[in-house]
């Protein structure tokens, strides 16, 4: 079974919710990310999405696009990435999904990537840029490659888009919590739970909120109506906040262990 369903299958056999950490892959360094990978697991998260940087991304905000130019500043690639994944898996069993455009894809070219993906040991795509009316033939390459498909559900997505999203999604929908790029918020939105019952109306496959999830107590509320959580932007400044790469992993793992004490939905 793909690593991404089972970790949401398990979540749910516990009675709680499931943590995804969004990481930006080579910031500070590809050697940092996979040290940190490694530490987040035994931190409580259970997915970690992992960022390959671009320079023109579509959904991310100004700390997220600050750590990808950083990262492309320092050399990070995709091959890079994939070999960052293959170190992580000599240790850790983690599940991991990559998150991008569709640019550095087919630079390398689409099957190519889902190839070497699954050769490293990674868990499904999300591509923030490919709309699901288009992605028919690159689900196709996923699946072949037992890849989870991952899509974006807006709250100004269309009954189609949503449709379309939930069908497509193999590994979990990721749920937009508001509009915009990606970012921290104080408050979540007070109709996020019509979104989230609009998608599960949709599918029976697992709903993870995304974009301004920042605190245990953010996590807390979206496990109560959905079935996981995910934080990006704020680990990622925890990370960039640090004034070097041991005391990035250190801040980021305990940042992560206050954030799991949310997924209880008592």
């Amino acid at each position: 079974m793909n690593r991404i369903i089972e970790s949401f299958a398990r979540a749910r056999r516990e009675g709680r919710g499931h943590l995804t950490i969004y990481v930006t892959a080579g910031d500070p360094s590809l050697e940092t990310t996979a040290a940190l990978v490694s530490e987040l697991a035994a931190a409580g998260v259970d997915l970690v999405e992992l960022g390959i940087p671009f320079s023109d991304p579509l959904a991310d905000g100004p700390v997220i696009q600050a750590a990808s130019q950083r990262a492309l500043e320092r050399g990070c690639t995709v091959q890079g990435v994939l070999q960052c994944v293959a170190r992580i898996r000599e240790t850790c069993d983690l599940p991991i999904a990559f998150m991008t455009c569709y640019n550095p894809v087919l630079q390398m070219g689409p099957e190519t990537f889902a190839r070497e993906a699954r050769a490293v040991g990674a868990d499904g795509v999300l591509l923030t840029d490919l709309p699901p009316a288009e992605a028919g033939g690159w689900c196709d390459l996923l699946a072949a490659n037992d890849l989870g498909a991952i899509f974006l559900v807006a709250p100004s997505s269309t009954p189609e888009r949503v449709e379309l999203a939930t069908r497509l999604s193999t590994g979990f929908v990721y749920c937009v919590s508001r509009p915009g790029v990606t970012g921290t918020r104080d408050q979540l939105p007070p109709e996020l739970a019509d979104l989230v019952q609009r998608i599960r109306a949709k599918t029976d496959r697992p709903i993870a909120v995304g974009f301004g999830i920042a605190k245990a107590d953010h996590v807390r509320e979206v496990c109560r109506i959905a079935d996981g959580a995910i934080v990006g932007s704020a680990m990622v400044k925890v990370i960039a906040d640090s004034p070097d790469a041991s005391t990035a992993v250190e801040r980021a793992t305990a940042f992560a262990r206050e954030l799991a004490a949310g997924k209880t939905r008592s």
